[in-house]
């Protein structure tokens, strides 16, 4: 009570002691899964030692073809597949197709041993996220999986480069193919004509059209051409 009666509300001085701060340990990234797919057991165990390696991936499956692709893709969800191209059975264009169809969020880093600009776009075309070379180093490939992993798309800049050089050229007919795939097997014009039930006059002109679609000099130019940009094989 004060002196002149009011009543009066006395407040301690209290001390806080500061709070010791909770130190939480940050939680460890969340690993990716990955599955492997690759007709050559050497190749594939390559693959599986890079994969190993790194603390954020996860193998959980690995195939020898496209149609065992699609059985363990089905089954397992990875979180990024990495895709040979040239496989019995079904190839990975074919099997990269299907699993996009199946699940238009799976991510396809498709690898290869040729670098040709048709083989890229057909396999972008198909869905994949990334083109690499089998060539590439590993840190190539991990650093790929990862950007690809957060939807991003890798594509090798020489790979890239050939895309842009050849986007405006005119895709040859299937004709012309047909044409261009006897002529790399050493038939001429008239074993051609025979085989297609056309006339040599009509090999001549598909051939003239072809050469000039591939910017070739001849026949042998054309072959070499095509063979370089994956647009036939030998």
């Amino acid at each position: 009570m004060s002196p002149d009666g009011a009543c009066c509300i006395c407040i301690r001085s209290v001390r806080f002691s500061p709070r010791t701060p909770v130190t939480q340990s940050p939680t460890p990234p969340k690993s990716i899964s990955i599955l492997t797919v690759d007709d050559h057991p050497v190749y594939r165990e390559g693959l599986a030692a890079i994969i190993r390696s790194q603390a954020d991936f996860d193998l959980v499956g690995e195939a020898r073809n496209g149609r065992e692709a699609l059985e363990l893709y089905a089954r397992l969800r990875p979180a990024v597949v990495v895709m040979d191209i040239q496989m019995p059975e079904m190839d990975g264009i074919e099997a990269t197709t299907h699993i996009l169809a199946s699940d238009p969020k799976a991510r396809v880093i498709v690898l290869t041993t040729y670098d040709g600009d048709v083989q890229a776009v057909r396999a972008l075309k198909a869905g994949a996220a990334g083109y690499l070379l089998k060539m590439a180093a590993p840190a190539e490939l991990t650093h790929s999986i990862r950007q690809v992993h957060l939807g991003k798309r890798r594509v090798l800049a020489e790979v890239a480069l050939q895309i842009a050089e050849h986007a405006g050229d005119e895709m040859l007919t299937s004709r012309e193919l047909q044409i261009l795939r006897a002529a790399a097997d050493g038939q001429s014009n008239r074993r051609i004509a025979q085989h297609l039930g056309i006339s040599e006059d009509t090999v001549k002109s598909h051939m003239g059209r072809l050469l000039a679609k591939l910017h070739a000099r001849d026949r042998t130019h054309a072959v070499a051409i095509a063979v370089k940009r994956c647009i036939i094989e030998l």
